[in-house]
């Protein structure tokens, strides 16, 4: 085993939470915090920059949330490994991260222990579960196959993303620097292949699916 430090990107739209985490990591011989991301559009563009063994990712951040950031991550930098970090043991949450790439799953409320076991865990190419994350939770990731965020393409998921969170076309063109109406053309084909017909719909389906908290 090299006595290269473990480097890791802190994904949290919470500074505090990052601070905390900060502080607990660094005194630990073997880590080392490489960057802060307050948003997952933020994380993936430093993990590109920095390319970190592990990233802590919270799973509900705005902007893009933490399992696009994962699935847009896996993608690009797959020996980066994501440790998901999330106040919900709900399945569906766990279900869509671990689906997306990422090796381990831990609640924010996990003792400071369970935290440094699972970096060192993801970093070796191993998965981690918190142990509050039951058994359940596994087996009905196991069942599930097919999901129907599969049918969106990355652009229309990170459009019903915002839409979700709020924003009018026009907010999210800007954001996504595209014409108000790419973003309605957007908005039109993601809602007929889910099988949406209003915003509430649409805000229902992306709590349903672990995209906004």
């Amino acid at each position: 085993m090299s006595n290269r430090k473990i480097r890791i990107l802190l994904a949290d739209d919470h500074a505090l939470v990052r601070q905390g985490f900060r502080l607990m990591l660094e005194t630990q011989p073997d880590m080392e915090v490489v960057g802060e991301a307050s948003n997952g559009r933020e994380a993936l563009e430093l993990a590109q920059n920095l390319h970190p063994d592990v990233v802590i990712m919270d799973v509900g951040m705005p902007e893009m949330g933490g399992i696009e950031a994962t699935r847009r991550l896996a993608a690009a930098l797959p020996r980066t490994a994501v440790l998901a970090l999330s106040m919900h043991k709900d399945s569906v949450y766990v279900r869509e991260i671990l689906r997306v790439g990422a090796r381990g799953y831990l609640l924010k409320d996990a003792f400071d222990r369970d935290l440094l076991t699972a970096v060192r865990a993801v970093a070796r190419g191993e998965g981690y579960l918190s142990p509050a994350v039951s058994e359940a939770v596994l087996s009905d990731y196991r069942r599930s196959v097919s999901d129907p965020l599969d049918l969106l393409t990355s652009r229309e998921r990170e459009v019903l993303q915002l839409l979700a969170e709020g924003k009018t076309n026009k907010e999210i063109a800007t954001l996504l620097n595209l014409s108000v109406y790419t973003v309605d053309a957007h908005r039109g084909r993601l809602m007929e292949k889910l099988n949406l017909h209003s915003i509430g719909e649409i805000v229902r389906f992306a709590l349903r699916h672990g995209l906004i908290d």
